[in-house]
């Protein structure tokens, strides 16, 4: 009988729960009412496909949590070093191995309704959250990874959604962010 017990405890304890990555940051400059923060999975151009994930900016600050889920397939390409157009990338550029990939950008809307998500009628504005001169950099790929390029630039991906710092200097330097660093977020013009 005991090991009737045993079994599913000793399966529950190997089997590992993935928590989701918060980023919390300050926004600097004005920020209206009913202005939210989200984060698009975004075409290899850019441009905003789909809101993954918002939240209300309150008192100029803000808490995120990040999307486990995988971006939509139009939001998706392969991997190649041609296509490669991400933060501090510069030619020559290598990947490990052709995969898919996603972005997540962030943008902030003035949600005039209040429904929590963005409307056809309500303006994106791209913001970057930094920390320092370091942008945040969120990709997605669909296995392991590692992109290398000029001036240093070394990301190791791992499948799933990644969260790195990225600062561009005489050397390019990418490093995994830490969910307890707070961002810096600017909507002065």
């Amino acid at each position: 009988m005991k090991r009737r017990f045993l079994l599913p405890l000793a399966l529950g304890l190997s089997v590992a729960t993935a928590s989701a990555l918060t980023v919390t940051g300050v926004v600097q400059g004005n920020v209206a009412p009913e202005t939210r923060i989200a984060g698009f999975a975004v075409t290899p151009f850019g441009q905003p496909v789909q809101e993954l994930v918002s939240t209300a900016i309150d008192g100029g600050r803000f808490r995120l949590d990040l999307p486990t889920a995988v971006p939509p397939a139009r939001a998706q390409a392969v991997l190649t070093p041609q296509n490669v157009s991400w933060p501090g990338v510069i030619d020559p550029v290598q990947v490990s191995a052709a995969v898919q990939a996603g972005e997540l950008k962030f943008f902030v809307y003035r949600d005039h309704n209040g429904n929590a998500r963005r409307d056809e009628n309500e303006a994106l504005r791209e913001v970057m959250p930094m920390v320092g001169k370091a942008s945040l950099f969120l990709p997605w790929v669909g296995a392991d990874v590692t992109v290398t390029a000029n001036k240093g630039y070394q990301a190791a991906l791992q499948k799933g959604w990644n969260v790195f710092l990225v600062d561009v200097g005489r050397v390019v330097n990418v490093h995994p962010f830490d969910g307890g660093t707070v961002v810096n977020v600017s909507l002065q013009r």
